[in-house]
């Protein structure tokens, strides 16, 4: 028996890896060479390309195709009908394969808003948070709170998903963070 749950209407090919718990539901698509962690939710229409590597515990919502060249740490939450790139300059009649795709990595517990875009080639910081239909087009900071076109930093938020109104400390669960380079970092 399965350690992980597989809808009858998904696809996984071979030579793909799935953690204990996972759950992939209906019409997605798991393509060879993908790692996949434990305890994982693949809504409908999820697609995962060749040699895609995604986390413990991440939530790909309805419609979110995972290209070659992401990579997920664990806790990466990616909202409905999100999408990533893998080319900067894309040509049908010029394909570079997989040596020219650009690589995106989502530091744990990052999350992205529906209808967002990463543009490839940047990293999304730990507990940072993308704002539904926003574009990312450069690298965003620890705990930082995306929005616009193209995304700019508009605050800041917890761990816990709490957006950072007064100072640094979480009124929800009672956090401190403190501002450095990176990011904010928790006391």
């Amino acid at each position: 028996m399965a350690e992980y749950f597989v809808h009858e209407s998904s696809y996984v090919d071979d030579n793909v890896q799935i953690g204990e718990g996972t759950k992939i539901w209906y019409f997605c698509h798991v393509q060879s060479g993908a790692v996949i962690g434990e305890n994982c939710s693949f809504g409908q229409n999820v697609n995962v390309s060749n040699n895609v590597k995604i986390g413990n515990g991440c939530k790909l919502q309805n419609n979110v195709s995972v290209y070659e060249g992401v990579e997920m740490e664990d806790y990466v939450f990616c909202g409905p009908s999100m999408v990533f790139t893998n080319d900067l300059t894309p040509r049908a009649k010029y394909p570079k394969g997989s040596a020219g795709y650009k690589k995106t990595l989502l530091k744990t517990g990052a999350t992205v808003g529906a209808n967002a875009t990463i543009v490839c080639g940047h990293t999304l910081g730990k507990w940072s948070m993308i704002a539904s239909g926003a574009v990312v087009t450069k690298d965003v900071l620890d705990h930082a709170l995306m929005a616009g076109v193209p995304a700019r930093r508009i605050g800041w938020v917890c761990e816990c998903g709490e957006v950072l109104r007064d100072g640094f400390n979480c009124p929800s669960c009672g956090r401190k963070y403190e501002e450095k380079e990176t990011g904010l970092v928790e006391k």
